[in-house]
């Protein structure tokens, strides 16, 4: 796989998550001898829902509610097989949404 570039793109609500996420698939390249670029933290999408608390009247009772998305973006470069296969074997949390392209 030489020349080769892997971009992984993590999504998930708890940056918490995405952060230990990042951190297993860097240690986990790095060990199998694979250089890493990266994480890149990309903006933060927020997006914002407001409800009318009374169900008749009272306009102005309202809550708002906020859902942000965390992304992180890494480019694992020149990676070997035994990079792609610990890659593939790897246990992440269950709130992070994993996209890997090969480039």
């Amino acid at each position: 796989m030489d020349n080769q570039r892997i971009r992984i793109r993590l999504k998930a609500f708890d940056y918490r998550l995405i952060d230990q996420s990042a951190k297993e698939i860097v240690e986990t390249a790095k060990r199998t001898g694979a250089q890493v670029k990266g994480p890149i933290p990309l903006p933060i999408k927020r997006e914002i829902f407001t409800v009318l608390t009374s169900p008749h009247v009272n306009k102005d009772a309202r809550d708002q509610y906020e859902l942000r998305t965390h992304k992180r973006l890494m480019d694992i470069v020149n990676p070997t097989d035994k990079t792609v296969d610990a890659l593939m074997k790897l246990d992440l949390a269950a709130g992070v949404d994993v996209q890997i392209r090969l480039g």
